[in-house]
């Protein structure tokens, strides 16, 4: 009696260890997800138990495509902590994305490219402590590994003259304006971005052309991206945010 009580206990005590431990663990449908998270998200949920930990650790497809957007918290981005994400790729980054990320220099991002050869889309817009020989270091670097970028995106980033934007067009081995996010503006023979009109109606894009141009020389509403005229009380009211 005594002994098929204590085996009962005993198996009771080893099931309710077991449903312990299933239920410690995550849903096996979170790890599917993974792949697809923000980078804040991945970084989150890295810390939230073990299991999430040692699955991002050992998986590189996560950590192929790096977006630090505005939502990301982008101040605290230095080149060490970006070395530090990129290096979980194992070499293998495809889309590199940096926003607005102030802290980020040449040399930083000299050395993930340098890392990682296969990268084709590299976006980093307002990264101002960048500069325009940089760009055009890891652009000819990522060149030597046969690799052709399909986007760049720089505008923000200062002093970017004719020349140098000449000579990524030829490292690019194309004259898509698509390319590449800034060109000449046909107004202050500056590079920056340039836009057009969308409105098929615009009178000036129909006749003389001239509202192709950058923000400094066309100004537009920030939404629509239509030109404003100051005499053109109509658009005014109908687009009260420009750029």
């Amino acid at each position: 009696m005594d002994m098929n009580i204590s085996h009962e206990t005993s198996s009771k005590e080893h099931q309710t260890n077991q449903d312990s431990s299933n239920m410690g663990q995550p849903h096996e449908s979170l790890y599917l997800v993974l792949s697809y998270l923000p980078l804040f998200e991945l970084l989150t949920m890295a810390q939230v138990c073990t299991s999430f930990k040692e699955t991002l650790n050992n998986d590189i497809l996560p950590w192929l495509n790096i977006v630090v957007d505005e939502k990301a918290r982008k101040s605290r981005l230095s080149d060490e902590i970006l070395m530090n994400i990129t290096s979980r790729a194992m070499g293998r980054l495809k889309t590199l994305v940096l926003v607005n990320c102030v802290k980020i220099t040449d040399n930083g991002l000299h050395n993930v490219i340098a890392n990682n050869p296969s990268i084709n889309k590299l976006h980093v817009p307002q990264c101002s402590s960048l500069t325009a020989e940089g760009i055009i270091q890891a652009v000819t670097t990522l060149n030597q590994h046969t690799i052709v970028l399909k986007t760049l995106k720089i505008n923000g980033i200062f002093n970017i003259t004719k020349e140098h934007l000449q000579t990524l067009h030829s490292l690019l081995k194309s004259d898509e304006r698509s390319s590449i996010d800034v060109e000449i503006c046909p107004k202050c023979d500056e590079v920056r971005m340039v836009y057009d009109c969308p409105l098929e109606t615009c009178e000036r894009k129909r006749t003389t052309g001239s509202c192709r141009g950058c923000k400094f020389c066309v100004l537009r509403c920030e939404e629509c991206r239509k030109c404003v005229r100051f005499d053109d009380e109509e658009s005014e009211a109908a687009c009260e945010d420009t750029l």
